[in-house]
């Protein structure tokens, strides 16, 4: 029986439907390219249900641990920074760009590039989920997509909104950074299948 519910449950984990919308522009401009270079803003981003200031999980979070073993909170938000360029952000290039390689395209996204057009991965809002071993949460990611011109990133070429990303793996995981992470990730699969169809076909 407790194998059911826990099929169940992690069927369920894995349902969770992710919303992409195109709030403006369009994908002309990318036909050509095949390089696009990316930048990651984490600097203003809400968490939880409660939409609550990053700067306040952090030190909630922080605070629960210590109670439970003094120090433990700042072990973990040394983990919590480092994640952005450990986890999340690899994350979202490997996998976008391993949905590029599949489909027989040579695009990638890479950072630091001098090329026309630039995808800024704005992160708006971050769930982390949980896991309890029997039972589990995937976390939930949600960005806007934003390509722009290199030389004026005021010019906004194609806007596209990301909503609620699932993230999570086979099996069981423990690691809210690592679940995150699965969010970016299905975010770039999300995005790079959206591109396939409107600008590499």
């Amino acid at each position: 029986m407790k194998k059911i519910v826990f099929a169940l449950l992690f069927i369920s984990g894995f349902t969770f439907a992710q919303d992409m919308k195109v709030v403006n522009g369009n994908f002309d401009f990318l036909k050509d390219q095949k390089e696009i270079n990316t930048e990651f803003d984490y600097s203003n981003f809400t968490m939880m249900k409660e939409n609550k200031p990053e700067t306040q999980y952090v030190e909630e979070h922080k605070a629960d641990l210590d109670k439970k073993a003094k120090g433990n909170g700042n072990l973990w938000q040394k983990k919590w920074v480092a994640a952005r360029e450990q986890i999340w952000t690899p994350k979202f290039l490997e996998i976008g760009n391993i949905v590029f390689s599949k489909a027989g395209k040579d695009v990638n996204f890479q950072e630091g590039l001098d090329t026309p057009y630039t995808l800024i991965v704005q992160t708006v809002w971050i769930y982390p989920g949980w896991d309890a071993g029997v039972m589990k949460q995937p976390a939930k990611v949600t960005t806007n997509l934003k390509f722009v011109e290199t030389a004026n990133k005021s010019n906004v070429l194609l806007e596209i909104a990301s909503e609620e990303a699932p993230g999570d793996q086979w099996g069981n995981n423990f690691s809210n950074e690592s679940r995150i992470g699965e969010g970016y990730a299905k975010t770039a699969k999300s995005l790079s299948k959206l591109l396939l169809k409107k600008a590499y076909k």
